[in-house]
Parts: C-alpha cells; sequence; structure tokens
C-alpha cells in the first residue's frame, strides 16, 4: 500500500468518513477522537507511535465507519500531485488539433482526480490552476499572432475560472459516486465556461473527439453528453489508479477496472448508433466554397487590404465560371464566400458593390458574401443572387469580445488605449436565418459562433438542411500556427454529426472544408492559397435527438451535479463541526 504523505484533507475540513445513519449531522454514538487531525473516529486502543493508519480502515477494536468516496489522505505527495496536473493539462491539449489525438481526452480528467485527491481546498486551488494553465496556453497559442498579452490574458483568465472550479470538484471526490459526480462537474464547469465571465468555448471535451468513433454520441445528446461520458471514463480510470494496490484487496480494484471497461465501452458504442445515416432517394446539391485568400503580411493599409480581399474572391469565382462554361466542373446551385470578403461595405463604396456584382452574374448562381455592414456595425452574411444584387442576410448573433465588442468600454478607456483597437462596437443580430436556393435551406453561423450549441441548432430548428461557417482565420495563421483554424474545423466535423448535416466551412486562407453528415472530410484546402471546393451534399430534413431535447441534457446534468456539490458541501460543514465539538469537548 502507497505510504500515506500529509494531513491536508483534515485543513480543508473534508469529510472522509460516511455520515452517522441519522444523516451527514447526526452526532456521534460515543466519544470521539481524532485521527491524524481529521474527522472524529469512534474511540478504541490507542495506535503503536509511528504506525500508518489507511484512510478509512477501522482502528483496533472498532468498527469504523464506511468510507463515503476517496480517501482523506493524499495518496501523492505534494510535489507529485502538481505534477500529474501539469500533466492531465498538457495530454488534454494534445487531444485537441493540431496534435488530434482524440483517445487521450480522457486521460486530462482522470489525472485532475488523482492531482486533487487528499488535497486542501487551497492546494486544490493551485492544482487546477496548474491544470489550466497546461491546457489554456498550448491550447491557444495561435493567439501570439493577435497579441502576446491577448494570449497570456485569455489563457490565465480561463485558467484561473477553472482552477476555481476544480475546488468544487475537490469536494465531489468526497461522494461514493464520484466518478459520475466528476464527470457532471464537467460538463456543467463547460457549460459556465461557454456563457459567463465571456463566452469563451474552446476547450471542450466532446469537441476533441472529430472524427472518432465517440463522436455519434453527440447525434443523442449534443456535446454535452459527448463530455460526461469521456469524463466518466475518465473518471473511473483514476478510481483505478487509486484503489489499493496490495494482493489481499484485488476485489477492490476489480470492481473499478469493471467500471473503467464500462465507461470506456459505452464511450466508444458511438460508432454503433445507427445515426448520420443517408436515405436513398435524398435530394441534394452542388456547393462551392470559395477561399479567395489575403495578402500574407502584416502591414499592408487597411483599405488596400481590404479590396485585395474583394477582388481575390471574385476573381476565383469567375476562374469556376469559366470553367463552368467549359465544361470543366459542374454549375454549381449555390456559392459561398467566407467571413469579411469584403470589410468595406458594399451600399457605401461602389467599387466593391460592382466587383461583387460583377461575379455573381459571371457565375449566374447565388452567392453567400460575407462582409461589413455600416450604420450600425455588424457582421454579416448576405445572399447575393444574378440581376437582382444584394438581399436577405443573417447577422452575427454571438460577438467575440475584445474582438467585435469592448466590455465596459467607458472603464477601460481610463485604463489603456487598447479599447482604440475598436473603436466602435458591433451590433449583434437577434435571431436565425434560413436562406432559400431553390430546394437549399442553408442556415449560417459565423466563426467562433461554430462553438455554441443552441446558435447552430437554432439554423436547424428554422427548417436549415444544409449548414455553413464563414470564417476569416488570416489573423490566426499569419506565423504558421494552425491551431485555430483546425480546432475550428473540429467543431464544424461535430455539428455535422450532431444536426444531421453537411456543412460547408468557407474561409479567407484555410483551412475551407466540405463536411458530410457523418463528420468526414469530403474535401479540404491547404493554408495560405487560393482554392475552390466544389462537391454535391445531401440536404437532410431530420431533426436528431439532440436538436430536439437541446440544451436539456446540459441542464439537466449541470443541475444534478450542483445538486451533488451541495450535498458534499453539507456533508463537509457537519465533519467540521463535529470536528470543532470535538475539540471543545477535549
Amino acid at each position: 500500500m502507497i505510504t500515506l504523505t500529509g494531513q491536508e484533507s483534515a485543513s480543508a475540513g473534508l469529510p472522509t468518513t460516511a455520515p452517522a445513519p441519522g444523516g451527514p449531522g447526526a452526532a456521534p454514538a460515543s466519544s470521539a477522537a481524532p485521527v491524524h487531525g481529521g474527522p472524529p473516529v469512534a474511540a478504541g486502543p490507542p495506535v503503536a507511535a509511528g504506525a500508518h493508519v489507511a484512510a478509512g480502515a477501522p482502528v483496533a477494536g472498532q468498527g469504523a465507519p464506511r468510507s463515503r468516496g476517496l480517501p482523506g489522505e493524499p495518496r501523492l505527495a505534494r510535489g507529485w500531485a502538481l505534477l500529474a496536473a501539469v500533466a492531465g493539462g498538457l495530454i488534454l491539449t494534445a487531444a485537441f488539433p493540431p496534435i488530434g489525438a482524440w483517445p487521450l481526452a480522457p486521460l486530462g480528467p482522470a489525472l485532475l482526480v488523482v492531482a486533487l485527491q487528499g488535497r486542501s481546498l487551497r492546494a486544490s486551488f493551485v492544482a487546477g490552476l496548474l491544470f489550466g494553465l497546461a491546457l489554456f496556453v498550448p491550447l491557444l497559442s495561435w493567439l501570439i499572432n493577435l497579441a502576446w498579452y491577448a494570449w497570456a490574458a485569455l489563457a490565465i483568465a480561463e485558467a484561473v475560472i477553472f482552477a476555481l472550479l476544480a475546488v468544487g470538484q475537490r469536494m465531489l471526490l468526497s461522494l461514493r459516486a464520484w466518478p459520475v459526480a466528476v464527470a457532471g462537474w464537467w460538463v456543467a464547469a463547460e457549460a459556465l465556461r461557454n456563457r459567463w465571465p465571456y463566452a469563451f468555448p474552446w476547450g471542450r471535451l466532446a469537441m476533441s473527439q472529430a472524427g472518432a468513433p465517440t463522436a455519434p454520441w453527440t447525434a443523442i445528446g449534443g456535446a454535452p453528453l459527448l463530455s460526461f461520458l469521456l469524463a466518466l471514463a475518465g473518471g473511473t480510470l483514476a478510481w483505478l489508479l487509486l484503489a489499493p494496490g496490495t494482493a489481499g484487496r484485488l476485489r477492490r480494484r476489480l470492481v473499478p477496472a469493471l467500471a473503467l471497461a464500462g465507461a470506456v465501452g459505452l464511450a466508444l458504442a458511438g460508432g454503433l448508433l445507427p445515426v448520420d445515416q443517408v436515405p436513398a432517394g435524398t435530394p441534394s446539391a452542388t456547393i462551392a466554397a470559395v477561399q479567395g485568400s489575403v495578402p500574407h503580411a502584416r502591414n499592408l493599409p487597411d483599405l488596400l487590404r481590404a479590396t485585395t480581399v474583394t477582388t481575390n474572391h471574385a476573381a476565383a469565382t469567375e476562374k469556376l465560371a469559366g470553367q463552368v462554361r467549359a465544361g470543366h466542373r459542374r454549375a454549381p446551385d449555390l456559392v459561398i464566400w467566407p467571413e469579411n470578403s469584403t470589410d468595406l461595405d458594399p451600399m457605401e463604396y461602389p467599387p466593391v458593390f460592382g466587383t461583387i456584382t460583377a461575379a455573381v452574374q459571371a457565375i449566374d448562381r447565388p452567392v453567400l458574401v460575407g462582409e461589413v455592414l455600416r450604420n450600425p456595425l455588424r457582421n454579416v452574411g448576405q445572399l447575393w443572387t444574378p440581376g437582382r444584387g444584394p438581399g436577405p442576410l443573417y447577422v452575427k448573433r454571438q460577438l467575440v469580445p475584445f474582438g467585435e465588442y469592448i466590455p465596459f468600454r467607458g472603464l477601460l478607456s481610463h485604463i489603456t488605449s487598447l479599447v482604440a483597437l475598436q473603436p466602435e462596437n458591433f451590433t449583434a443580430g437577434r435571431r436565425a436565418v434560413v436562406f432559400h436556393v431553390g430546394p437549399i435551406r442553408l442556415g449560417d453561423v459565423i466563426c467562433y459562433e461554430v462553438g455554441f450549441d443552441g446558435l447552430v441548432s437554432s439554423e436547424v430548428k428554422a427548417g436549415a438542411n444544409l449548414l455553413t461557417v464563414q470564417t476569416n482565420d488570416a489573423t490566426f495563421e499569419v506565423d504558421g500556427q494552425l491551431g485555430e483554424s483546425l480546432q475550428q474545423l473540429a467543431m464544424a466535423r461535430i455539428r455535422a454529426v450532431e444536426s444531421d448535416r453537411a456543412v460547408v466551412v468557407a474561409s479567407t486562407t484555410g483551412v475551407s472544408a466540405i463536411i458530410a453528415p457523418d463528420g468526414s472530410l469530403v474535401a479540404r484546402t491547404g493554408t495560405w492559397r487560393q482554392a475552390v471546393l466544389e462537391s454535391r451534399v445531401p440536404l437532410l430534413h431530420t431533426i436528431t435527438l439532440a436538436d430536439r431535447v437541446g440544451a436539456g441534457p446540459e441542464y439537466l446534468i449541470t443541475a444534478l451535479t450542483v445538486a451533488a456539490f451541495g450535498w458534499a458541501a453539507y456533508g463537509w460543514a457537519m465533519a467540521r463541526r463535529r470536528r470543532t465539538r470535538a475539540g471543545t469537548a477535549r
């Protein structure tokens, strides 16, 4: 058995034994004495000096209360626990693109439990902070292209939020069903980070599973269900790692081993689910995604850059039109340009209006154009049709904090001049928009909106039989980093499975892609090159269970986790009260 190394659980006042039959607050049946400074256990014959007392083990002559959760005494020395936290964060990072080793995802939650086991609340915060930094610093390294301080600020902020929540996970480890509670904790933590303080959905467990056999679970319960199953596999792995290893306790290792096998098998069983099947006779359409590319430089004047980007996309579209006329390519039913195809409002700049109109006339098909419109300032996708010009538009609903709007602008303007980098806040849209092009019902989300469950599902519920993600990744790829582009592509692949829809990703610089409803890549581009993707995709009208129930699974899991945390906190408070009474009695 591993020698116990500390008394941190005692300093935190966390319970290590089950409450008396009357409940967490019931008084003990006999006089009590503390062991190693922890919660009181029934008094018995004295323990020999220097002897080790296993957490939850009976004192000679007495039957100790049954352990509620993990042992209160840490199985790892503090240094090794902190190292486990760092390793867990780095391993979880590797599960996401650009490395994309999806089987590693459960190891992160497992090592976090190992790091938190037996620690005080203060030490749990430190372990959570190290895990968070090891996860978010490399995961968000592509932000260095924007500014080093933006990278540092966001990574540190996310890590601090994660650390505060990790203290709650430490308390959940005192429950009997702690592996299930830990899985719920991951869902609840992700739900919070997706909404507060500034919505940022990066680092969700489910989004590491693009192309994995686990991904079909998202069609049943959305990304939250998949995150729950991955964290459950990690929790049961931690249970096995922390189980006693002596020969006399093999039976106690068998139960967590079976639980681990069941959790892993359940997650992988997603590959057997009958989802994302395209029925025979399903209507289809030919879609073209234009990646015009942009100047690969930082110092071009804004006006030149903006007109160059629009010209590039128009030229690529006109080239496609020539190939269609020559019979080398099929005529598309719809053409999609990326976000920021023009940063200049076509209604205010006649040359830009003329450039887009000429490209639409050349291809003689509707073109969805990513635009920045003024009065008010909006980030939109607008459908242009031959002979009619600009028509209906979708306005981006989930704006990027500090990118498209500055929170607390008035206050921050007295502290820093950086607010001048975005002198005017964008105006957010308020509703889903479905573009009608023949049999096509196109639902649009723009850039990082693809990370938000409700935005994508709202397009499907509004009638979309095809989805697109218009994005502009140029800012984050200048020095060759592909993390942001590939992480966003992985999210789009998960959305395809979740909603049983083909998804077209159109990017200014790459990676653009056409994704089948099962999440597989039909076609994709590289970066920093002009390219046109074209493919025939199915137009499905089925509504998955995930889209029917919406955020229900996330709300349910989060509510149950909060209730579990409340019960754990109540047990902690009662144990602390009993310990205080025992000290007073002495």
